[in-house]
């Protein structure tokens, strides 16, 4: 077995657990629909069937990605991939290893959780220099991130930014408690800075019917979008159409991805 297969093989037993999802589900949904991942995500973008890349070849990352819906098409089919457990080679060897080292054209930005159960690219199915990632608990904003993701999209001219929450946050389960033990400052180092930034989408959820929780992660991706559409650099490029701003979701017990 390959070391992409073992590694592959563990992620299943650890984040799917008795999951069992035909070669051709539909994975990258909105939340309220499922969307076959077969048909196209906008117009002149048709996402390619989960077992549309016969296995040792080249993936799909290889092809030129011009549009945000061309990424998120991407996305789609390599989240399929990934809950149907395939075993694709990943764009990961020798020579995609020495073709990266001189440059790289990724062709999305994604903001997700510092959650060891969320690894951006295996989740995506993506390989070397295809994504570039940006991770902080509860997808929490600071300077360094916002520059972050800002230098992902205007400086590596990247045509969609995701911002990934997921299933059973951590982060937000530990700002839930603090609130309700008035303990919002009290935390020892940074992480009263992170309760103080993740407390708006706890608020904001309160009183809504449904988990507290998996509402207060709804909530802050809503917010961090819209936080990042403040951006004098993000903002122009979303209005331009230049760039494509997604809120998603990922479950942790499927390893499905849907947008929010």
């Amino acid at each position: 077995m390959s070391t992409t297969s073992s590694r592959r093989r563990f992620l299943s037993t650890a984040l799917r657990t008795g999951l069992v999802v035909g070669a051709g589900s539909a994975v990258l949904v909105a939340c309220s629909e499922a969307t076959p991942a077969s048909t196209p995500v906008g117009a002149g973008s048709p996402v390619a069937p989960a077992n549309s890349v016969p296995a040792g070849s080249i993936p799909p990352s290889a092809d030129p990605v011009l549009t945000g819906e061309q990424a998120l098409a991407r996305l789609v089919a390599g989240n399929a991939r990934f809950v149907a457990d395939r075993d694709e080679r990943l764009d990961e060897g020798v020579a995609r290893r020495v073709a990266v080292s001189k440059g790289q054209h990724p062709f999305a930005t994604v903001l997700g959780c510092v959650d060891s159960r969320v690894p951006i690219e295996l989740v995506f199915d993506q390989g070397l220099g295809d994504l570039v990632v940006v991770r902080s608990a509860g997808e929490a904003l600071d300077h360094s991130v916002v520059g972050s993701l800002e230098f992902g999209v205007a400086e590596l001219h990247t045509p969609l930014l995701v911002v990934l929450g997921h299933q059973r946050c951590g982060a937000l389960d530990a700002t839930i408690k603090a609130i309700d033990a008035h303990q919002r400052t009290s935390e020892a180092g940074q992480i009263g800075y992170l309760v103080e930034t993740l407390t708006p989408a706890v608020r904001q959820a309160e009183g809504k019917p449904g988990d507290r929780l998996t509402n207060a992660i709804h909530a802050n991706v809503d917010l961090v979008l819209a936080e990042l559409r403040k951006s004098p650099v993000i903002a122009p490029l979303e209005k331009s159409g230049k760039l494509k701003l997604v809120g998603a979701y990922y479950e942790l017990d499927t390893g499905r991805v849907s947008l929010t």
